[in-house]
């Protein structure tokens, strides 16, 4: 028995953002129809404070043809990685055929992760921003900023894309290594004047606490809250969900970890009901997104394994067609 071992620089050959953006499209809505097995995630806190988490799930593939895959995602989570230049999230991604249970592959799941997440992001901006967005706001620096920055231009065209940061430098850095691919690109001293009249808005930062108001987001803006993953962190404060149609992933895990979700109904500001949908449902027709051209919409991304399991699926396939990867022994 024989697996598949794919680096996370073949990840990034072989998964490109336009087919990332169509699988998403496709699990989001059959994760909202209840084809998905999606448990909790589990995570163990280290002395360190920092995570170390596991993803499992299981979902059919696309055709319906071939039985269900499943697999699981093993990831740590160290807030402090970038400042020693390696990602926040680092680990591994699993696979499984569905007929007699045999690993198929091993794939780096920081690359995953980056590309499956910005993916999303750019589905819920395509479902729920308006048309005609020429203001993009990227709040962080790191991996999620490059390639939200690629995933958005994929369904939006920007004029102008602001980048806010807490190290100017770092500002600086992202602006030359991308000018070339992204000619609107310019520096902003603040997250108040990053979202000022911006169209759109990403999140993409380590913060525990609000760096965003809901009182700086200008009418018909679209926001994609991403890098708080946990209940007791939050990027944005509490105006941010309690003014706008508040969407998600995915609503158990919602639930269980939407930091500026669960602090808002804790604060006895609104309750569950305060969801509008899953971003499935949405896509699928059964729920409504945007309303009108003056709707705040916000999508809540906390990233699941049915995400991670139909990127890699899609990768494991391309890799196996081009014969690339190494072929491990079991």
């Amino acid at each position: 028995m024989a697996v598949r071992w794919i680096t996370g620089a073949q990840v990034r050959q072989l998964l490109d953002m336009d087919s990332c953006i169509a699988a998403m499209r496709r699990v989001m809505v059959q994760t909202s129809r209840g084809e998905v097995i999606v448990p909790p995630r589990s995570a163990l806190r280290l002395a360190s404070g920092d995570l170390f988490a596991l993803m499992p799930g299981a979902m059919n593939r696309d055709t319906g043809a071939e039985p269900e895959l499943f697999g699981i995602k093993l990831i740590s989570l160290f807030h402090d990685n970038p400042a020693a230049g390696l990602p926040s999230h680092l680990g591994l991604v699993v696979l499984f055929e569905g007929e007699h249970g045999q690993p198929t592959a091993i794939l780096g799941a920081a690359e995953v992760t980056a590309i499956r997440t910005a993916a999303a992001s750019a589905l819920a901006t395509d479902v729920l921003a308006r048309p005609n967005t020429p203001v993009l706001a990227l709040l962080g620096t790191g991996d999620q900023a490059i390639s939200h920055l690629a995933a958005l231009a994929r369904v939006r065209q920007f004029n102008e894309i602001r980048i806010w940061g807490r190290a100017p430098e770092k500002v600086e850095a992202f602006i030359a290594a991308h000018r070339a691919s992204a000619p609107g690109l310019r520096p902003v001293a603040t997250v108040r004047e990053a979202v000022a009249k911006a169209d759109v808005v990403c999140t993409l930062t380590g913060a525990g606490e609000p760096i965003l108001r809901g009182a700086w987001l200008a009418p018909g803006c679209h926001v994609n809250l991403v890098g708080a993953s946990q209940p007791a962190r939050a990027e944005a404060d509490a105006e941010v969900v309690t003014r706008t149609r508040f969407f998600v992933d995915y609503r158990q895990s919602a639930f269980d970890e939407a930091g500026e979700l669960l602090m808002a109904i804790e604060a006895g500001l609104i309750t569950r009901d305060h969801v509008c949908g899953e971003l499935g449902e949405v896509i699928a027709g059964e729920v409504p997104g945007r309303r009108d051209e003056r709707d705040i919409t916000v999508y809540k991304s906390l990233g699941f394994a049915a995400q991670d399991l139909a990127a890699c699926d899609l990768v494991a396939r391309r890799a196996a067609a081009q014969d690339i990867g190494v072929m491990l022994e079991l």
